[in-house]
């Protein structure tokens, strides 16, 4: 099983590049690294070369997969797309790794994706009534099905129709033997980023893959935008209208790496200021601020700020224990919190500290690490989550689905402090947030947040209103 440590897991990571002739393998790899923190269950990387596509991809994270597939380092090609897979939907297995391979009568066609198809169940229900035969377990793979069944000479059409059949939230980066294509949902409930490398197109979820390869930003796709890159340059046409966007505002809380830019606003400046915003609404007499390691850190240092504080690295993360780690009994997955974090004890005994994180799930990483610091001699341990109490599940593509599984779901935040064992524990606020953001709220998703979703479709299809 996986572990469940109580925090919410990432998405996936997608890239892709059109760059004929170009060392593609080695600067998708690259990219991958970038973006690790999207996704630690399997990686993977497809090839054109202008007459075929090929896959290569394995469990485990960028490093581990790749040295074992020199035989693509040096292979000819046009363009390449990338994948880094957290699951939300399917089993994490190596038939679910991605890129997905398809050949049918057309050609063959390579399919990274991010985000949760809701509909998903239904879809692939009818599909196989009609036929169709499934190799994985993910939703990832409808995609594929829908395109080789409308079978259109013209790819961009046949993608256009297939999108249509979809529910959820969704980037999709597409490779044929001679074009890349990029998709994001009409809600953009997840990013994609395009950039410029030399005179070539890239595309990932973040722009932090671009800075990796030395690529430059040019602007975010748009939420229903579908581009193409081939020969011929770059196209961009509206493949679904778009009447809201709900990007997820936890990009910018924690799914995010600190050095990228969504909507054109710095990841790690957004966390620094919800952790300012944090303290005035929750102000501590303390000794000392310390975040949990690592997307904790910003919010924390920001906090320190405002408060005029001392920002200490109270906790110290172990970089060399996966996020995937099997932890098969209960003893074990509590010592896994102790293997990947450890507090400095010699920086907190005898203090009245103060730990930032960037949001309480089940509750369970929140207690031991309330414990850990005590136990490292703490006087006093108040908590500070920089962003809202979550009360309702997500439907769109993060892996909290039950309201059971939330300890804020059902509780005050007086009860939550007791369950924790924490001194005082304080959540910044909506509005707080949205300050800190800068964003519209009619342009995010905060459905964990309120309870309200933008996607009413997704939660129809998983039976909830």
């Amino acid at each position: 099983m996986l572990l469940k440590d109580g925090k919410i897991k990432e998405a996936c990571g997608v890239f892709g590049i059109y760059a004929p002739g170009e060392d593609l393998s080695r600067l998708t790899n690259y990219a991958l690294f970038a973006l690790q923190h999207r996704g630690q269950e399997s990686a993977g990387i497809a090839l054109s070369d202008g007459s075929s596509v090929i896959v290569r991809k394995g469990m485990g994270l960028v490093g581990e997969v790749f040295p074992h597939f020199d035989d693509i380092m040096d292979i000819p090609s046009l363009a390449a797309l990338g994948h880094v897979r957290y699951s939300t939907t399917g089993e994490s297995c190596p038939e679910n790794a991605q890129p997905l391979l398809i050949r049918y009568y057309r050609g063959s066609l390579a399919v990274a994706h991010n985000g949760n198809i809701a509909n998903s169940t239904e879809l692939r229900e009818n599909l196989e009534r009609e036929g169709s035969i499934f190799q994985t377990t993910t939703d990832s793979e409808l995609i594929a099905h829908l395109v080789a069944r409308y079978g259109n000479d013209n790819m961009e059409a046949s993608l256009k129709k297939a999108l249509q059949r979809l529910k959820g939230s969704y980037v999709f980066l597409f490779l044929t033997e001679n074009k890349l294509i990029g998709v994001r949902d009409p809600y953009g409930v997840r990013p994609l980023s395009l950039g410029k490398w030399g005179g070539y197109y890239v595309l990932a979820s973040e722009t932090c893959a671009f800075d990796t390869i030395g690529a430059e930003m040019i602007r975010d796709i748009e939420p229903g935008e579908m581009v193409t890159i081939d020969e011929s340059g770059i196209r961009s046409v509206p493949v679904m209208p778009s009447t809201r966007t709900a990007l997820c505002i936890f990009e910018f809380i924690y799914f995010a790496r600190p050095d990228s830019n969504i909507h054109g606003r710095n990841v790690h400046l957004i966390r620094k200021e919800l952790g300012r915003q944090l303290a005035r609404e929750h102000p501590v007499d303390a000794d000392l601020v310390t975040g949990v390691p690592d997307s904790s850190l910003s919010a924390a240092s920001g906090f320190a700020e405002e408060m005029g504080l001392s920002y200490e690295m109270g906790l110290i993360k172990n970089r060399y224990i996966g996020r995937t780690f099997i932890q098969p009994r209960q003893e074990s997955r509590n010592l896994g919190v102790q293997l990947k974090l450890n507090p400095v004890r010699k920086v907190v005994e005898g203090k009245r500290v103060v730990i930032v994180d960037d949001s309480i799930v089940r509750g369970t990483t929140s207690k031991r690490l309330v414990q850990m610091l005590f136990h490292a001699g703490a006087r006093e341990v108040h908590m500070r989550i920089s962003s809202p109490q979550i009360i309702s599940p997500c439907y769109y593509g993060i892996d909290i689905s039950t309201y059971e599984e939330l300890i804020g779901s059902s509780r005050k935040v007086a009860e939550i402090c007791r369950k924790i064992g924490a001194t005082t524990l304080g959540y910044l606020s909506h509005q707080g947030m949205l300050c800190a953001v800068g964003l519209p709220p009619d342009s995010l998703c905060m459905a964990c947040f309120t309870g309200d979703y933008p996607i009413k479709e997704c939660v129809h299809a998983r039976g909830k209103l």
